[in-house]
This record gives C-alpha cells, sequence and structure tokens, in this order.
C-alpha cells in the first residue's frame, strides 16, 4: 500500500464521521436480514402488538448496551473512577471531571447510532409497526364492519398483516389500513431522524461550548490518549513478553524455541497446584503487584527477585 493511500486510511479509520456511517450501514444490512429471515407476524389477537413491538425496541436496546459494551474507553473510565485499589484520598479535580464528561458523552454518542439507525430503518419499512398496530386500527367508517361483532372484527385486523383470503370489500379496507399504518411509520421515522440530527448538533455545539479546551488542545487531546493507548498496549505487549519468558525458564528450565535446553526441569505436583492459582496486578497490600497466573512459588524462588524485583532480560 502506497504512504499516501495508508495515510488516507488511518485517517479514515480516526475519523469518527467515517466509522458512525460504517456502523450505520452494517445496521441498516444486519436489519433488512434480520426481518427477512426471522420476522414473521403471528396475525393472532393480543399477540401482534407484543411481538411487532419487541422486534422494534428489543434490538435496539442491545445494540445500545452492545454499543457501551463495545467501547474501550468505557471500561476505561469505570477502571479508573470505580476501581477499588485506586488511592483513598485521590481527588478528582475540576477540570478532569469536566473531560471525564466530555469523554462519557463521546461514547453515548458513538454507542446510539446503531439503535437510531435500527429505529429509523424499522420505522421508515413499516412492517413492524403495521403488525404491533393492525388490532388497534379505527373500523367505524367502513360499513363492511357495521354488522360484524367486537371479538370477530378483533381477529379480522390482527389477521390484516397476512396474506389471507377475504371478501373484496375487506380487502379494499386491508389495502387502505395497511397505508395508513404506513404513513404513520414512515412519519414516526422521519420525524426521529430529525430529532436525532438537531440533539446531536446542539449537544455538539453545547458540550464545544462548555468544554474546558480550546480547539487546538481538544485536538491535541484526542491525539494524546489515541498515542497513549497505542504505545500503552505496545510497552505492555513486550514487557509481559519478557517477563513471561523468564517465568517460563524457572518453571520449566527452557523457553519454546530457544536452543538451550540443558536445564530441562519437571515441575512437582505442588508447582502445577501453584499454577493454576491466578494472582492479579496490584491486589493486597504488597509494593509489587503479581503480572501472571504462575504462582508465588516461581516468583519467590529467588530471594533476589523479591528484594530488588525482577530483572527483564530479552
Amino acid at each position: 500500500m502506497s504512504p499516501t493511500l495508508n495515510d488516507f486510511v488511518c485517517s479514515l479509520q480516526k475519523s469518527g464521521t467515517f466509522i458512525n456511517s460504517l456502523i450505520a450501514a452494517l445496521t441498516i444490512g444486519g436489519q433488512q436480514l434480520f426481518s427477512s429471515l426471522t420476522f414473521s407476524c403471528p396475525c393472532q389477537t393480543g399477540r401482534n402488538f407484543y411481538y411487532g413491538s419487541a422486534f422494534l425496541i428489543i434490538p435496539a436496546l442491545i445494540l445500545l448496551i452492545a454499543g457501551y459494551a463495545l467501547r474501550s474507553q468505557m471500561w476505561r473510565m469505570t477502571s479508573e473512577y470505580c476501581c477499588s485499589c485506586a488511592p483513598p484520598q485521590r481527588r478528582i479535580s475540576p477540570l478532569e471531571c469536566k473531560l471525564a464528561c466530555l469523554r462519557f458523552f463521546s461514547i453515548t454518542g458513538r454507542a446510539l447510532v446503531a439503535p437510531l439507525t435500527w429505529l429509523a430503518v424499522t420505522l421508515l419499512t413499516g412492517t413492524y409497526y403495521e403488525c404491533a398496530a393492525s388490532e388497534f386500527a379505527s373500523v367505524d367508517q367502513y360499513p363492511v364492519f357495521d354488522n360484524v361483532s367486537a371479538s370477530k372484527r378483533e381477529e379480522m385486523l390482527a389477521g390484516f398483516p397476512c396474506d389471507r383470503s377475504a371478501p373484496s370489500d375487506v380487502m379494499l379496507v386491508r389495502d387502505e389500513i395497511a397505508f395508513q399504518h404506513r404513513y404513520q411509520s414512515q412519519m414516526l421515522g422521519w420525524i426521529l431522524i430529525t430529532v436525532a440530527t438537531v440533539v446531536a448538533l446542539v449537544s455538539r455545539c453545547v458540550v464545544r461550548c462548555c468544554s474546558p479546551l480550546t480547539s487546538l488542545q481538544h485536538c491535541y487531546w484526542t491525539n494524546y490518549l489515541h498515542n497513549e493507548s497505542e504505545l500503552f498496549e505496545q510497552a505492555a505487549k513486550e514487557h509481559s513478553l519478557l517477563l513471561i519468558r523468564q517465568r517460563i525458564k524457572k518453571l520449566f528450565g527452557f523457553i519454546p524455541g530457544s536452543g538451550d535446553v540443558r536445564d530441562i526441569r519437571i515441575p512437582s505436583c505442588q508447582d502445577w497446584r501453584e499454577i493454576s492459582v491466578p494472582s492479579l496486578l496490584c491486589m493486597g497490600d504488597n509494593s509489587q503487584g503479581h503480572y501472571s497466573f504462575l504462582g508465588d512459588r516461581v516468583v519467590e524462588e529467588n530471594e533476589e527477585d523479591k528484594q530488588e524485583g525482577i530483572e527483564l532480560k530479552p
């Protein structure tokens, strides 16, 4: 890949607009596939409303929860402000609170893209709304229903979303009711899109106005967070690799891939039992936390390691 094309792809990946558009496109495709494969209105009294509403609302809620859960920034904020191992005397400054709010609003905006897209597409299509609202349609103005009992009328209305054979005059009423429901559903869809667009624009302006950072500072802060996360992941990967290589060598006597296997050893039953005991980072009052699941025996075999820490050797 040429440097110019690589820079262009990297800029697209960092662009919030591109990511939001990609999420919206995937949601639209998933909605169309989901509707064609799974949705089938039961056309029964008392079930249409719950079935259509469930297909309309529950996937949007699932997408909203997934939008929060799949954002690494959400978990990073939770760890920073809710972690029990944080110093109790640490006080959060007003600037830090404002920056945390900015990050939370940014995460929320990204998380709302998929559920709002789902709701808008399903309302514009009208299939779910037509199924949910079919049994509540008003047909008092149609003479064909004058001599029909209330229970029979509800049954007939519930069967409108399905292609069932019916008299010609009832078919005409069904087509008009279906047209009204599609009209109502599409109007709600466009209203939702308009409200979401206006709220997004206004909230973005309000956030920028209330932000303690200037435009250049915000740009710098965004790049700083991105570079911090990227460099930390690289350093953590290299550090953990060096550390685990040394501990594996203490346990088995050699490192996988190396030709030096003269000091090979067979772990005892006690070694295997202690390997299975998890020891987490920064737990307890010790100044140096444990970094792996390899237990305390491997770490404590060398008294020099306990006093001075572990010296990493590639």
